[in-house]
């Protein structure tokens, strides 16, 4: 009896310390007050909250998917606060009810080993779950990001549009001015120009032109027949030109070279011969009789 008493004792106390914990969630988390009559629930203040959702931007879709990461988070927080205060008290009530019990309940290894079991697939659920709903958040961020770039793009492409009008206005004034300039310049140019001529003389201007291409076609034929015997005598030329520009080269370093000796009083006997040949001419002229 005295186990009973003790036992109720301390169920009473449990479910004190359970509604004290509540009472601390509760004013922990002050933003989530139930909803009555006098109390409405309250509404998210933000940027998004005060933007216009018929017109919405990626700056908005930016900011609300940002304010609804951040509350997800924090009620996750919560609750995982509050799921593991409740398991605590849940379990301490079962273990309780199980001693006081009559019979008391004995858990053997064999439950022990079946309940790791469902608790190992149930963990693995979970994780599943926990996967699909990553996969399905990171889908979503996806998607809201390419809708946003779509919507920009969108806003760039209507913007075009609305300016599409006014230049295919100028681009049509422009077509007609270009249009007029070419009519007043055919009006006022020369008629007998070759792109004023009628058919028949254009025609006979085409003859013309052919007769003056076939010319210089035979022009050109006879230089390229001439052309081997031109380039031969333009070698023959060259190789005298060079036999000519070699005793150009010889003389005039005898020159220079007589010069120099000259200069410094040297002498080879070439001057001295020549006024030896000089005189002896002289003397021939006189012995036959010639005038010089």
């Amino acid at each position: 009896m005295a186990n009973a008493t003790q036992a109720l004792r301390l169920l009473q106390s449990l479910q004190k310390e359970q509604g004290d914990l509540k009472q601390k969630l509760r004013s922990q988390n002050p933003s989530q007050k139930s909803a009555t009559p006098n109390n409405p629930p309250s509404k998210r203040r933000s940027d998004v909250s005060i933007s216009n959702l018929s017109d919405p931007t990626p700056a908005s879709l930016e900011a609300d998917l940002t304010h609804y990461k951040v509350g997800a988070y924090h009620s996750q927080e919560l609750f995982s606060k509050l799921r593991f205060s409740y398991l605590e008290q849940v379990t301490k009530e079962k273990f309780l009810r199980a001693i006081v019990g009559d019979p008391p309940l004995v858990v053997g290894h064999n439950e022990n080993v079946e309940l790791e079991t469902q608790l190992a697939e149930v963990k693995a659920e979970l994780k599943a779950r926990k996967e699909e709903a990553r996969v399905m958040i990171e889908e979503m961020e996806k998607m809201s990001r390419d809708l946003a770039s779509r919507y920009k793009d969108v806003e760039i492409q209507e913007t075009q549009l609305t300016e599409l009008p006014e230049s295919i206005e100028n681009l049509e004034s422009t077509i007609a001015g270009l249009r007029a300039k070419q009519v007043a310049s055919m009006d006022t140019s020369n008629p007998r120009s070759s792109q004023n001529l009628t058919l028949p003389a254009t025609m006979e201007l085409l003859s013309e032109r052919e007769a003056e291409l076939a010319a210089l076609n035979r022009q050109i034929a006879a230089v390229q027949n001439s052309l081997p015997r031109k380039t031969r005598e333009a070698e023959a030329i060259e190789r005298e030109c060079s036999v000519l520009e070699r005793r150009k080269e010889e003389a005039i370093m005898q020159a220079r070279e007589a010069r120099r000796k000259k200069q410094k009083g040297e002498t080879d006997g070439t001057e001295e011969m020549g006024k030896w040949y000089r005189g002896a001419e002289e003397i021939l002229k006189e012995m036959v009789g010639i005038e010089g």
